[in-house]
């Protein structure tokens, strides 16, 4: 606890040049006596600290004290704090206080240039809620347990031992050992509910095979699409498709050639366009995206 503390109050120093013993003992509940041990505990172990007395007095370190940081290049103590400032998306525990202490060690200030946001629009603390409870029994290798929904709607109870977060196509999935089916597999975070961290352990082992096997969310097959869009669309079409899948039309239209997932989400992805987009190719979406069409327009017209 002391160890804790004195490295604190160095950081402390070194950000804000000087502080008194009545708010260092404040900050870490003790007595003032004790923060003047510890000032003595660190002028003894060679840290130029001192304290002065009357108007702007306090305790304080030399001002050309710092750190030995001297291994971290200027580039690399910059992609640190960068790379802290990314990580807040994951909810890691003291991130901010962190981020805060090497800003100090290396005489930076902490310029907020960086936001990552992977939660859906409308999220609730509850979607915040099963990240976090996903990060911490992967950290502490417990299993878990929770309801989910594969993409026949069909729904399961599983028990797996989880392994990695992944963020691929917009989506977070989970890497596990599913102890339901004996396997390595892949689970979408979006279709788990009422998940569960269980007291029980799990061993490494499973842990790192599927590690090694670097398994990705699972495989789909893809189809090769030509599609056509209203001027009115192309600003999801630019946002959507890479730039050199697009053509654009004399009357303001783009064509697109790209590859998708083919799976019933495609079909789902080409109705949120409206009347904006036309499947030119292949034949068979244009069939299936009739009979989706024809049949949503029937759960309409014969209600009155």
């Amino acid at each position: 606890m002391q160890i804790n503390r004195l490295f604190e109050t160095i950081y402390i120093l070194l950000d804000k040049k000087t502080t008194t013993a009545k708010k260092l003992a404040e900050r870490f509940e003790v007595s003032e006596r004790t923060i003047y041990r510890d000032i003595e505990t660190l002028s003894s172990a060679g840290i130029p600290i001192y304290a002065s007395q009357g108007k702007g007095g306090g305790i304080s370190l030399l001002d050309d004290y710092v750190l030995d940081k001297s291994i971290l290049s200027e580039r690399e103590q910059n992609e640190i704090l960068y790379a802290l400032q990314s990580l807040s998306v994951t909810k890691a525990p003291q991130t901010d206080q962190v981020l805060a202490k090497l800003s100090s060690l290396f005489h930076k200030n902490k310029t907020s240039w960086i936001e990552v946001d992977f939660s859906p629009w409308g999220s609730d603390e509850s979607s915040i809620g099963q990240f976090t409870v996903l990060k911490d029994a992967i950290l502490s290798r417990r299993i878990i347990e929770f309801h989910y929904f594969n993409s026949s709607g069909e729904k399961s109870t599983r028990k797996v031992e989880p392994v990695k977060l992944v963020f691929k196509v917009n989506a977070w999935y989970l890497q596990a050992f599913c102890l339901t089916k004996n396997t390595n597999l892949t689970f979408k975070i979006s279709r788990m509910s009422n998940l569960r961290m269980t007291p029980q352990t799990f061993a490494k082992k499973n842990s790192d095979e599927l590690q090694e096997s670097g398994q990705t969310p699972k495989a789909q097959n893809w189809i090769d699409l030509c599609l056509k869009t209203s001027a009115q669309g192309a600003y999801r079409v630019y946002g959507e498709f890479d730039e050199k899948d697009i053509t654009q039309n004399k009357d303001g239209s783009l064509t697109v050639t790209a590859s998708l997932p083919d799976s019933k989400w495609l079909i789902s992805y080409l109705l949120s366009f409206g009347a904006d987009v036309e499947v030119l190719s292949p034949q068979k979406i244009r069939d299936a995206l009739r009979d989706e069409l024809n049949d949503m327009v029937n759960k309409y017209k014969n209600r009155t």
